[in-house]
């Protein structure tokens, strides 16, 4: 069995029953936006659901696939997860799995800009992996933020034929488009909608609960250097070596398009902030 879940369904260019500058602002890392889409998505599969039709095997969570910087689905799944489990335990169920999928290749693309067969045809060239054999016997829960052409679903299918499995599956969103006359860029409208340049980061970034994900680094490494220069000076020295690691740990630093700025931090900042951690700022 597989089915389909969408908190919200995106009829119009211009009202999509959730705040743009918020789901913006959630893309690019603000950890409390990504708190109240997770909750919203939780009580929303819950109560056209769950409490309809509940699920009696084990339910495994899977994020969006990432490599080594997770999605901004990943703090967006961590929420929906405790507002899942709540309901369970209250209702006697086993409280969730969770596990990941794996996939292969990084691109510097944004996805967001990209027609319906752009997308398939970037992400086609990718594989996604997955753990089969603790998942036997498991309801499955596929989250993603939203679905515009289907290319993600598509590939996780395509995963799901690969490995045989034989599970049930939902794939849950917390937007999704149906309105087709709608161009799959107003996804990147979306994704910008808050987020004009790279100083608009400045306040989700010294927030409180900033969650680094995909994007945010990839935007950063790709700005245009001498912005990238002045904005990164202003940064902490946590921060600048969160997204030095990120940037490593998803081999960015093979990518041309991305050399300049992180050289800047290589070379101009690394070694300063280092003595600073090391003297506890």
């Amino acid at each position: 069995m597989k089915a389909t879940y969408s908190l919200h369904h995106i009829n119009s260019a211009t009202h999509f029953g959730f705040d743009a500058d918020d789901y913006s602002r959630f893309k690019f890392g603000d950890g409390d936006v990504s708190r109240s889409f997770g909750a919203d998505l939780a009580e929303g599969f819950i109560r056209d659901q769950l409490s309809k039709q509940p699920v009696d095997q084990q339910i495994v969570v899977i994020s969006s696939p990432y490599s080594f910087i997770p999605t901004a689905t990943f703090a967006m799944k961590n929420h929906f997860v405790c507002g899942l489990n709540r309901w369970l335990a209250e209702h006697g169920y086993p409280v969730v799995q969770e596990t990941k999928v794996h996939r292969t290749i990084t691109y510097k693309e944004d996805y967001g800009e990209l027609n319906a067969e752009q997308r398939l045809k970037l992400i086609g060239n990718d594989s996604f992996h997955i753990d089969k054999d603790f998942l036997t016997g498991k309801t499955l829960l596929f989250l993603d933020d939203i679905k515009i052409t289907g290319s993600h679903e598509r590939m996780i299918m395509k995963m799901v034929e690969e490995y045989g499995l034989q599970n049930d599956i939902y794939m849950l969103y917390f937007a999704e488009l149906v309105n087709k006359n709608i161009h799959p860029n107003i996804e990147n409208f979306l994704n910008y909608h808050h987020v004009k340049n790279i100083f608009h980061l400045n306040d989700i970034i010294k927030a409180d609960h900033f969650c680094v994900n995909t994007r945010i680094v990839k935007y950063l490494l790709n700005y245009e250097h001498e912005s990238f220069c002045i904005f990164i000076q202003d940064q902490s020295s946590k921060f600048i070596n969160l997204l030095y690691d990120m940037a490593l740990g998803n081999g960015y630093h093979t990518i041309d398009a991305y050399a300049d700025n992180l050289n800047f931090i290589k070379q101009n900042l690394l070694t300063n902030t280092h003595k600073l951690i090391k003297h506890g700022n």
